[in-house]
């Protein structure tokens, strides 16, 4: 699975001096899931989808891998899981080969976008969980994922939604626009639009999102005790700092989230 990296991209480039993906892994060390889904949901959403042994899986943005994983140990799928990060390519390997070695799995180093221009294949299921940004938004993912899908193939989509009217000041604050993220209806009806079917959403909850965010500020808390002479420490707590404020201040309340399932037609 992987991070909401949406505002995290973003944000990141005012930073410039630490590397944002050594951010990524410092910040969710303690984490299974890199989004705010509960390891319960993940299991539901497993079971749901069920692909038939030997169905071939993309997972664009895998994170640490979590959900190709289990969908192999599970179902005896085989597939593609592609990150940018070294960091979570590096543990996607790791867990690849500690819990199913078996499994035709093949973790790529690299940016999505590039992963499908280079790759006409196409897949019985499609994943992008919390990286839209990676095709210019939530519509661009919707496009993307289709085309590499297999007719009457699933293509599984996690993606934020407003829960409430932002405010602007907050906006502001946080580099984000209104229009960067739609309701939860839009987000269902973005993929209708383009003839796909919504069959399923499991959306995140508050006890979701506090595990999510929450994790972070531990996980930082553990590297700046145990690596107080890193140079990126100031920065790394600053910029926790920062974001624990804007989930408690605004976030927690305004913004949500869900995976969505949709069917490609025969």
């Amino acid at each position: 699975m992987k991070i909401i990296r949406h505002r995290f991209i973003t944000s990141l480039t005012n930073m410039c001096v630490m590397d944002k993906w050594k951010y990524y892994a410092i910040t969710h060390q303690r984490h299974l899931v890199c989004n705010p889904i509960s390891v319960e949901k993940l299991e539901r959403l497993c079971q749901l989808l069920k692909p038939k042994k030997g169905e071939r899986v993309l997972d664009i943005a895998c994170g640490k891998g979590e959900l190709l994983v289990r969908l192999a140990e599970l179902y005896g799928v085989s597939g593609v899981g592609v990150d940018i990060s070294p960091y979570c390519i590096q543990e996607c390997i790791e867990k690849h080969q500690n819990r199913v070695s078996s499994a035709k799995l093949k973790f790529v180093e690299m940016d999505g976008a590039e992963f499908m221009l280079k790759n006409n294949e196409l897949f019985d299921l499609t994943m992008c969980i919390g990286a839209s940004w990676i095709f210019n938004g939530y519509k661009g993912t919707l496009k993307a994922l289709k085309e590499a899908t297999k007719s009457d193939g699933l293509i599984v989509i996690g993606e934020p939604f407003w829960q409430k009217e932002p405010c602007e000041e907050d906006l502001k604050t946080e580099d984000i626009k209104k229009d960067d993220y739609g309701t939860h209806l839009d987000n269902v009806r973005l993929g209708e639009d383009q003839g796909l079917s919504c069959l399923y959403t499991i959306v995140a909850n508050e006890d979701d999102w506090d595990h999510y965010e929450s994790l972070q500020w531990w996980a930082t808390d553990d590297f700046a005790r145990n690596h107080p002479e890193d140079p990126d420490t100031p920065e790394l707590l600053k910029r926790i700092t920062r974001e624990k404020e804007a989930y408690l201040k605004w976030r927690r309340e305004t913004l949500g989230w869900a995976i969505y399932v949709f069917r490609k037609p025969r």
